[in-house]
Parts: C-alpha cells; structure tokens; sequence
C-alpha cells in the first residue's frame, strides 16, 4: 500500500513537472504582435483581442488612428507585423512592397451609414431624392473632416457635392476629428450622423438609421497584410486567420460588420 502510495505521489509529481515544462514552452514561444489599423476597428478588437491572446498565449500591441495617417506613417518608413486598412490603401501600399507576399486578406467590410438618436423620429433616406431631403431639412449634421483622412468623411463630402447641396450644408455641418460622429448625435449635439456602421453601432443612445442609398452606397473592405520586416510571421499570420475564422465572424457582425 506504502509503494502504491508512493508510486501515485512520484506519478503526480511527474505529471506536474510535464505540464510546467509545456507552461514554460508556451511562455517562451508566445510574440508579441504589433498592429496597425484604423479606429473604426476598435469596439470589435477590444472585445476580439482578448480572446487571440487566451487562445494562442500570444500578445497583441494594436495602435489605432485613421487610415490616412497610417497610409503616410507607412510610407514614411513605419511598419508592423499585421497591418488592417481599407482595401485600396492597402493595394497601394502593395504596391510599394510594405507587405509580405501573397499576406493580403479581406477581413470584414462596413457600410458607410447615417445614424440618428435612439428613439428619435426615422426620416427617410430610401432613395437618393429622399437622402437629399432628409439632408437639406436637418438641423445639423455631422461626420468626420475630411481633411483629416476619416473614410466616412471623405466619401460623403463626395456624396453632398454630387447632390450639389454644399453650400446649403456648410452652415449647419459639424466636422469631427475621427469617429466621433455617433457620440455627437447620442449626445443629441447633431440631428444626424454620418460614420461607418461599426462607429455607430457600439455608441449607447445612437442607432443606425441606415445605409446611404443607391448609387451612393459604399461598403468600406477592411484588409489585413502581414508587414515585410515582421519577425513573428507565423504568429502574425495566426492572427488574420482567427480574423477571418469562427470565433471572430459573429462578433463582427454584431459590431456592424459585415464578416469575410
């Protein structure tokens, strides 16, 4: 009975020591992955990123800003081990050998929408007549400056000139400095709000009121690459997988993306 108790005590400690020589091994092999994206990103990915780093024990550095200045940061010279942008900047920056080959993959697309209060009354902006009118009878408008390089905001500048109202808006236009445009109109400090869904979605007292119609709709595609001078390829390459994996696919969408 006393060797029996004793082989089941040296078994245990055997055990044990296994499992802290895997513990370790996983310790030592776990990156740490810088990566640059786009703040429309950044409700998913604090919610999504814990989540990586459980399943794989690797970390992630993820810095946020809008695409035009990750674009020109870029092209100065700065890099990252996954970068996430939309699909044409990341096609130009291809182009200019900033990622790895054949590392480029679409990750989740969001529609460029118009969001008014919760609760508040619904107008309609089913066609392109009825989103000019909506527009031109707001009391005040918001979306991102354009002239800092917000996606949402450069696209619907282009919007409001076609439909030639830009001089009738400019009085009663609030210009944000990037994603901020839901929390403006839940504050109830703009009547409507221009941003991409996933920056409407997560903002308490905002709703979607709904995509731009028509010809004007626009769905921005946010692509992943893995930077050339990465020194954590594989791990960077784990990470755009679990993007584009199971796991991720519904909280994406109830972020308001749109997953793949």
């Amino acid at each position: 009975m006393i060797q029996t108790a004793l082989a089941k005590r040296i078994a245990l400690m055997a055990a044990g020591g296994l499992m802290s020589c895997l513990f370790t091994a996983m310790a030592s092999s776990a990156a740490e992955i810088k990566v640059l994206t786009s703040v429309a990103l950044t409700s998913a990915f604090n919610e999504l990123a814990p989540n990586f780093e459980q399943a794989t024990g690797n970390k992630l550095n993820i810095g946020y800003s809008l695409i035009a200045d990750i674009r020109k940061r870029m092209l100065d010279g700065e890099t990252a081990d996954v970068i996430i942008l939309s699909r044409p900047v990341m096609d130009e920056l291809d182009k200019q050998q900033k990622f790895a080959p054949g590392s480029i993959t679409n990750v989740a697309g969001t529609p460029v929408a118009l969001a008014i209060r919760a609760g508040a009354p619904k107008p309609d902006i089913s066609t392109v007549d009825a989103l000019k009118r909506t527009l031109l009878a707001a009391r005040s408008i918001v979306y991102a400056d354009p002239a800092k390089g917000g996606a949402s905001g450069v696209y619907f500048a282009k919007v409001v000139d076609r439909l030639g109202i830009t001089d009738q808006l400019k009085s009663k236009t609030i210009l944000v400095p990037g994603a901020q445009a839901a929390e403006v109109v839940a504050k109830g400090e703009a009547e409507i709000g221009v941003a991409q869904t996933s920056e409407i979605v997560p903002i308490a007292g905002a709703e979607v009121l709904g995509p731009l119609p028509g010809e004007f709709a626009s769905t921005t595609v946010w692509t992943a690459g893995i930077g050339t001078t990465t020194k954590v390829p594989e791990a960077a390459k784990s990470f755009i997988q679990f993007l584009t994996g199971t796991v991720a696919r519904p909280l994406l969408s109830a972020k308001g993306f749109q997953p793949g």
